[in-house]
């Protein structure tokens, strides 16, 4: 049994919240609007979700970590979602976020796009990820729902996952365009509740898209480095990036500040209906770019197989 500990977020209101973003993001972006609405039907267009929210005991995970992918990998690190959903004490949750696909089960190292209904005492689980690998035939990007493959929900070395009953709901609605400072869209929010709630940290969870515009998005290669991953720059030269356009479904969660639990504090995967995606890293049109995500807040903070040797390369 992997070691679970818990941390209760500080949880503001959505109310408070939509305020305290519209204000931070102005800095940020050329025009944004945040608002309390109702959850749009997630499972239509273009999200394709297994479940129609993201509301319902909303929690987050940090399984793993960055350092047992590097500097060396330690594949023998496979976890699975449906047990995960069991260690966050909501079985049968329905799962958002960003993670390492088994390279066990795929054989190749690969970012895996989670997006699952574990499985509950009525229901088996329901698998809408994607896999994003390096493609052999043209060293591309090569996009594929996970299901059309493989029939587990097992993942490896790491995953930033933010959980919910998959309920309709009230949720935060952010629009933000053009992008006028240097942060990407994920920084700039979790910056602006950390500047908020300095000692209080508050995590977040959700799906945001891309509407217009490009994004740099790296994938790991299929082969783990055979030298070890020393410093940041061995870690960029090792990973393949590219520029993939609009639109590009996200799955971010964010935890404004690291209450000492060696979180990766922010992790976004994102998946298309074009072929492209992976980890997501900067829009690269800043003066075109339209951002629409809809948020939560968490109650909870699960922590679950931290690593006891740690470092801090390649968490960006």
């Amino acid at each position: 049994m992997a070691k679970v500990e818990r941390f209760a977020f500080h949880v503001p209101s959505l109310e408070e919240l939509a305020g305290v973003l519209q204000k931070g993001l102005k800095e940020n972006f050329a025009d944004a609007q945040v608002s309390v609405v109702d959850c749009p039907d997630l499972t239509q267009e273009p999200f394709n979700f297994p479940a129609k929210g993201i509301c319902g005991k909303p929690r987050i995970a940090d399984v793993g970590g960055v350092p047992y992918l590097i500097p060396v990998a330690q594949k023998e690190k496979v976890y699975d979602l449906n047990t995960v959903a069991k260690d966050i004490e909501l079985p049968g949750a329905f799962i958002l976020g960003a993670g390492a696909a088994s390279s066990k089960i795929l054989g190749v190292n690969a970012e895996l796009i989670p997006v699952v209904q574990t499985k509950s005492e009525k229901n088996p689980a329901v698998n809408g990820s994607y896999v994003a690998q390096i493609n052999p035939a043209d060293k591309g990007c090569l996009l594929e729902k996970y299901s059309s493959k493989y029939t587990d929900c097992e993942f490896g070395l790491l995953a930033n996952l933010y959980a919910s009953e998959g309920q309709p709901g009230k949720v935060i609605e952010v629009k933000a365009n053009g992008r006028t400072g240097e942060l990407n869209f994920v920084s700039c929010l979790r910056q602006i509740l950390e500047k908020q709630y300095g000692e209080k940290p508050v995590g977040m969870g959700g799906t945001f898209i891309i509407q217009k515009g490009k994004a740099k998005i790296h994938i790991m290669p299929p082969e783990f480095s055979a030298c070890p991953l020393n410093t940041d720059e061995d870690v960029n030269n090792w990973l393949k990036f590219f520029e993939m356009k609009a639109p590009l479904i996200c799955q971010p969660v964010i935890v404004s500040r690291d209450p000492g639990f060696d979180l990766r504090v922010e992790h976004t995967h994102c998946f298309s209906h074009h072929g492209e995606g992976g980890h997501y890293h900067q829009d690269t049109s800043p003066d075109s770019v339209q951002y629409l995500g809809y948020f939560l807040p968490a109650e909870m903070l699960f922590r679950i197989d931290r690593p006891q040797e740690t470092h801090l390369i390649g968490r960006d």
